[in-house]
């Protein structure tokens, strides 16, 4: 069953709504500012082993714990930081997790130097199959396997398949202009 047609089926009221505003006006909607495309990220990356609707109910605790995924302000984090995310209960206190969105936000500030932003190292990169964007993303960043990369790139409109092509929003996004046009 796809994310468009299993929202329609949830229930309670709160959880559908949560669910029906990401699939909406996020999920698979081209990402251009790299704050975000890092927020994304760190979200799809602490997503693994949980369900999706435990991040999107942590989504405000994430941005106030990461300085609203401001990349320069988490790449210069300290061991301070490091327990100070460890001990909020508003993201998931996960070691592995935490430096990990430590340690990607220091290599996209490297990327950025290199390729002028995030955005445009991914659009240097494209297009690319899946297993492509794997190898490229474990070579680059801690903690993507394929799941996450797979989540991460159709959630920012570079790999199709966010939406049923029969879904409302499909129409909506094709006119945003996704990457996996181009593909």
């Amino acid at each position: 069953m796809s994310y468009c047609s299993a929202i329609e089926r949830m229930t309670p009221e709160d959880r559908k709504v949560l669910h029906k505003n990401y699939h909406d006006n996020h999920y698979g909607f081209p990402i251009h500012d790299d704050n975000e495309l890092f927020g994304r990220l760190i979200m799809e990356i602490n997503q693994a082993g949980l369900s999706w609707e435990t991040i999107l109910k942590k989504e405000e605790g994430f941005r106030k714990a990461y300085d609203n995924f401001n990349i320069k302000k988490v790449a210069a984090y300290t061991e301070a930081d490091r327990e100070r995310l460890l001990n909020d209960p508003g993201i998931i206190r996960n070691k592995l997790k935490v430096n990990a969105a430590i340690e990607n936000a220091k290599t996209i500030v490297a990327l950025q130097e290199e390729f002028g932003s995030f955005e445009k190292w991914l659009e240097h990169h494209h297009p690319k199959t899946l297993p492509e964007w794997m190898k490229l993303f474990k070579k680059t960043f801690k903690f993507t396997g394929g799941e996450i990369v797979n989540e991460f790139l159709m959630s920012i409109g570079y790999l199709k398949g966010s939406h049923s092509e029969n879904c409302p929003v499909h129409e909506i996004v094709l006119k945003q202009n996704p990457k996996w046009l181009e593909a």
